[in-house]
């Protein structure tokens, strides 16, 4: 899935909730449902409580969990805008410009989504870059004398 460049793209992308449900799960398991305890393909939705359910050995995965996202009441598509956000700004965003084009209510919740995917984009090793990346204002090498 190729990562919106612009706002406008951002919106077509990701127009509602379910097409950011959908984009995760096509993200998490790219060959399809792969059950975490017997490896199983096939299972069922258990739409009350947003699980999947192995019909093999009946586990209930969720498209969450060991995510930044897990047990979040925040809308998936704010949490993508936030992702966004802070992959196209050059300087990042702060958290009170975010909550402000957000349109979140607190604070404190703007900080800790912007925190998780800081800190989630630096250290895990699912984001390595491929392919032509662009740097700016690179600095190889140290001071020299003279």
């Amino acid at each position: 899935m190729k990562a919106p460049a612009t706002l406008h793209e951002f919106h077509r992308t990701f127009p509602t909730e379910r097409r950011c449900w959908e984009a995760l799960r096509r993200l998490r398991w790219p060959g399809g449902f792969r059950c975490p305890r017997c490896a199983g393909r096939k299972a069922h939705r258990l739409r009350g409580r947003g699980l999947w359910q192995c019909a093999a050995c009946r586990y209930q995965a969720s498209l969450t969990a060991g995510t930044p996202f897990h047990g979040t009441r925040v809308p998936l598509r704010t949490w993508f805008l936030a992702i966004f956000f802070v992959a196209r700004h050059k300087q990042g965003i702060s958290a009170l410009q975010f909550q402000r084009d957000a349109g979140l209510g607190s604070y404190k919740t703007a900080w800790t989504l912007l925190h998780k995917v800081r800190s989630t984009l630096a250290h895990d090793l699912l984001f390595w870059l491929e392919g032509d990346v662009e740097v700016d204002e690179t600095y190889i090498g140290g001071y020299r004398c003279g």
